[in-house]
């Protein structure tokens, strides 16, 4: 089981952050992005795993700039608040909450000395994820699991200054495939898999969980983060 702890932003913002710790020497630290439901019981369970595996895990609660204490769930009320949650953070003047990953990722630095970072976000993580990678340059790698917006023309022009895995949906109502299939073509760098599964597909309190989706992807981000976190 991780704690809270208290990040501040280089501009003085301060932002809670769960943190779980790995038994024995880390083998890198990963950063967790959040879903527009902040920092709920499946974000913490996401960094107990990834601490399991014997990761340093940080997930910073990214809507603590425009309201504390978000916690919430996946019922139709839930996803409404949790999308004005997220335009709200969207309006804020850039670089905006990159300033709370930039400052999660430096607190996970203090807890792996000389050891290297990934970012792995869902969903709105997914694309703050992608956005991390192509800004800041203290990350390693970096796994996008069907990030929000970032199969856009204007997402799809960034260019990363990592090695990026990103995970999609065929059945994904939000991301199309031919907007993930025009992503791929911009970006040839960047490993991209598609699943025969919905958005969501990790989240095993969705009812878009898909177990096989999960494992599988799950099996990949593992190795792509063992290879270039060392």
């Amino acid at each position: 089981m991780g704690s809270f702890v208290e990040l501040t932003a280089v501009d003085g913002a301060k932002t809670p952050a769960y943190v779980a710790l790995p038994e024995g020497q880390p083998r890198g630290a990963i950063v967790v992005l959040q879903e527009i439901f902040g920092v709920n019981s499946h974000i913490r369970s996401v960094a107990d795993r990834y601490a399991a595996e014997g990761y340093v895990a940080v997930a910073p609660a990214m809507f603590a700039r425009v309201q504390a204490d978000v916690d919430l769930g996946y019922t139709e009320a839930d996803m409404q608040q949790g999308f004005a949650l997220k335009g709200a953070v969207e309006a804020l003047p850039a670089p905006g909450v990159l300033r709370d990953v930039e400052a999660a990722v430096a607190h996970a630095a203090t807890l792996v000395p000389g050891g290297k970072i990934g970012v792995v976000g869902f969903c709105w993580g997914g694309l703050m994820t992608w956005r991390s990678a192509c800004e800041l340059a203290s990350i390693s790698a970096a796994v996008c699991y069907y990030g929000g917006g970032m199969t856009s023309e204007l997402e799809a022009s960034r260019q990363a200054l990592c090695p990026v895995l990103a995970h999609f949906g065929t059945l994904d109502h939000y991301i199309s495939l031919e907007s993930v299939q025009a992503f791929k073509q911009a970006q040839p760098k960047v490993e991209v898999h598609v699943y025969e599964a919905d958005h969501g597909f990790n989240c095993d309190l969705r009812g878009s969980y898909n177990a096989a989706a999960a494992a599988q992807a799950k099996e990949r981000t593992l190795a792509f983060f063992a290879r270039h976190l060392g």
